[in-house]
């Protein structure tokens, strides 16, 4: 794809901002004009459109005209991108969570219950 047909926002640039998530979770519901969106936030709507804006170049959300109302609305596949991503991680939160299975059940090998070395949970000699 040349660059000027590339998406001027990618999906983790878009979504790095909590409004624009928020924004994308508002949407999930259902399209929504632009007025009815900015009542949510304590921003001015010229800010909330530019937040549209970013959403929309990066694909997550479209937009329509009806009249002069412009509606928008959640196009999720983008997130597939971003999900795909995070589930590499999936492994590392597994490994985590079995480890922390594993430390639970043993219950006081690592300390008294088993919840870390027992020198943690020593006093101090100077405290």
């Amino acid at each position: 794809m040349p660059a000027s047909a590339a998406r001027k926002h990618d999906v983790f640039q878009a979504l790095a901002d909590p409004t624009r998530r928020s924004m994308i979770r508002l949407l999930a519901d259902g399209e929504m004009p632009v007025t009815a969106i900015s009542g949510y936030y304590p921003i001015s709507r010229t800010a909330v459109s530019k937040h549209l804006r970013v959403l929309a170049e990066a694909g997550l959300v479209k937009e329509r005209k009806i009249g002069r109302e412009t509606r928008y609305r959640l196009e999720p596949d983008p997130l597939l991108e971003l999900k795909r991503w995070l589930s590499y991680f999936d492994r590392y939160w597994d490994n985590k969570l079995s480890e922390l299975k594993r430390m639970v059940e043993a219950g006081g090998e690592d300390g008294e219950d088993g919840w870390g070395p027992a020198e943690w949970r020593k006093p101090k000699k100077d405290a």
